[in-house]
């Protein structure tokens, strides 16, 4: 790979990929040119009312003027490390090992580095992949791997491997069983393991485990990371509401950094946090909204001649036509849809498209009758 330099200064934007947006900026005006307006697939955003019991929460928290802390309220950390143990049956985790973070990019794309990984490392990441965790790796100066099995990476000593499971694109779900070879090869090397768990409360046709599960890490989350987020669940994408969760340890060195960087959840939407994590309510109705969703947009999509592969959870269903990722985009734009071509997700993503619940039941409706036509 090049490096471009500017002003005698390595340009670090020259060593990324490219924004994969950017470059379905054309098929996006295909779509949108569609007499009836443009169904857009192409990006997990929410668009349901954030709960009014997260509002009442973020207005009665916006009247303190002071600093917030980097390692959150006592009550956010509580509520999360309640929340993960009540909705997923994570055990052994208190307050200390809660992080909040400004939205779980951010933080998928900070750990590396904020954690001294570095040149001469080895960053593991899926094959198929949300492609933030080849970002980190590379703002960080280290080399990515892909690789879905252990068997694949031989007697290598990788500093990190993010996993993702529920996985974005795919929706594949990683069963107790594999979860468990990849936490015990990680400890017999050293490698800390980041479970990237942001849609493990959409589970559909399979369960979903958290890397800290019992069942996977024995109650010991030495060496371990989930990262979870509140914008899916909780429709707060525009919040910026996540947190790391785990080795108390790593949570300690990722706390001195970030105190330094000023990397600080505003203490407002700690408190719509706190909320969010302490109610399960409104969790419940969000999935319900999704699975309706799920299930009269799957039926459209393999009616018309689509193979759904995986997708057992998540927001996506990934989909093929037997033929190039963007001549499947193409043909859906043909038709006012927008849908993320696989390969922005790895070369091995090159024959499917994601396609996202995330639009409202209108709109959801509109994709079903224009793939029905």
């Amino acid at each position: 790979m090049t490096v471009e330099r500017t002003a005698g200064r390595r340009r670090l934007s020259s060593v990324l990929p490219d924004f994969p947006w950017d470059t379905i900026a054309d098929i996006k005006a295909l779509a949108a040119s569609h007499a009836d307006g443009i169904v857009d697939l192409s990006v997990g955003t929410p668009v349901d009312p954030v709960d009014p019991l997260i509002r009442e929460a973020l207005a009665g928290a916006s009247e303190f003027p002071g600093y917030p802390t980097t390692i959150g309220t006592p009550e956010l950390r509580t509520a999360a490390a309640g929340a993960l143990s009540r909705r997923y049956g994570v055990t052994g985790l208190g307050p200390s090992g809660i992080l909040p973070v400004i939205g779980t990019k951010e933080a998928i794309a900070s750990v590396c580095s904020t954690l001294g990984i570095g040149a001469g490392d080895t960053v593991v990441i899926p094959e198929v992949a949300y492609p933030t965790y080849e970002v980190g790796a590379l703002l960080a100066g280290a080399t990515p791997v892909r690789a879905d099995s252990v068997l694949q990476l031989g007697p290598s000593r990788p500093a990190l491997m993010f996993v993702n499971s529920p996985s974005n694109p795919t929706g594949k779900v990683l069963g107790v069983e594999h979860l468990r070879k990849v936490v015990e090869w990680a400890r017999e090397r050293g490698t800390i393991v980041v479970s990237d768990e942001c849609y493990l409360g959409l589970a559909w046709d399979a369960e979903a485990i958290s890397i800290l599960d019992p069942r996977v890490s024995d109650g010991d989350h030495t060496g371990l990371l989930a990262v979870h987020s509140l914008s899916k669940i909780s429709n707060l994408a525009s919040y910026r509401a996540g947190f790391f969760a785990g080795d108390e340890a790593l949570i300690a060195e990722l706390l001195a950094v970030r105190k330094h960087a000023g990397m600080i959840v505003p203490f407002p939407i700690q408190g719509a946090m706190t909320a969010a994590l302490d109610d399960d309510a409104h969790v419940d109705a969000q999935r319900e909204r999704y699975r309706a969703r799920r299930e009269r947009l799957l039926a459209a999509v393999t009616g018309a001649g689509f193979t759904v592969d995986n997708s057992e959870a998540g927001l996506y269903l990934w989909a093929t036509r037997g033929e190039a990722c963007r001549d499947t985009v193409e043909w859906l734009a043909h038709r006012g849809i927008l849908a993320a071509p696989g390969d922005f997700y790895g070369p091995t993503g090159v024959r499917h498209v994601r396609m996202a619940l995330t639009a409202t039941d209108e709109r959801i409706d509109a994709a079903v009758a224009r793939l029905g036509a």
